[in-house]
């Protein structure tokens, strides 16, 4: 929020909480590593204490006591329906059984393609990053995909990504279906530090849902290498409350790993 004077929270905490708003109790969510995990808790503790938490790494339902360091730690099977294989939940999500994938990206598309593997070329990149994980797998076959990219510039939202990691729409409409993958799913969601965003039904390009508290259209527009569809209606983000906060900070990383002090 560049122009928010709003001291009550930082930038991850808002971005958790905004995360967290988009997941339905009954459903279940496949999360990745930082702030999708801390979404996926805050999400269990307030609005929807039936979402069905899953780890790359097996854990199945756990109740969280606190925030696990990764995907793989045993803490991601706490009183959990299922502490099983990363082959099992993969499985489960190629089978049609994940409602929402939560993931990452270090570069974006206008498609929501998303990036984790290299900035430059492949073979001499100017930068290595993670690479894909289960994210790849988890955006093919969830029904939803949302997606977090923290700093959003026109570094981040390119007109095409260096590395291909994970699908988005592709190259456009109907071209996740002609590469095989299942119809009717793909990308629902982009959160980044200005705005949430969503994927047109015509042209799968981005599309603006809602600004940040302080955020400008010209300021998404600035931060972007690609156009971004701009509808005539959209509307302000919500901001936590002070009960929201008061669980991020005590009950989920109270030792500020990943949201800070």
């Amino acid at each position: 929020m560049a122009n928010n004077q709003n001291t009550r929270y930082n930038m991850r905490e808002f971005l958790a909480f905004t995360g967290a708003s988009m997941l339905e109790d009954g459903k279940s969510v496949f999360v990745g590593t930082g702030l999708p995990m801390i979404a996926g808790m805050l999400a269990q503790k307030t609005h929807a204490p039936h979402l069905l938490i899953i780890f790359e790494a097996g854990g199945v339902g756990p109740i969280l006591p606190e925030l696990p360091i990764s995907v793989g730690q045993a803490l991601t099977c706490h009183k959990g329906i299922a502490a099983t294989s990363m082959h099992d939940v993969m499985s489960c999500c190629q089978a049609g059984y994940v409602d929402y994938g939560f993931l990452g990206g270090a570069q974006v598309d206008m498609y929501g393609n998303i990036n984790t593997t290299c900035i430059g070329d492949h073979d001499h990149p100017k930068t290595r990053l993670p690479g894909s994980g289960g994210a790849n797998d988890i955006a093919s076959f969830a029904h939803k995909t949302i997606i977090i990219v923290g700093g959003q510039s026109k570094r981040t939202f390119v007109n095409k990504v260096d590395f291909l990691t994970t699908p988005g729409y592709l190259s456009g409409p109907g071209a996740r279906e002609k590469a095989g993958l299942p119809s009717g799913t793909g990308p629902f969601r982009m959160i980044t530090q200005l705005a949430v965003y969503s994927f047109d039904e015509k042209t799968r390009g981005m599309k603006l849902v809602s600004l940040h508290p302080g955020v400008s259209v010209e300021e998404v527009r600035d931060n972007s290498s690609f156009d971004i569809i701009i509808p005539d209606k959209y509307r302000v983000s919500p901001e936590p409350s002070d009960r929201d906060l008061e669980i991020l900070r005590k009950d989920i990383d109270p030792t500020g790993m990943l949201i800070g002090k």
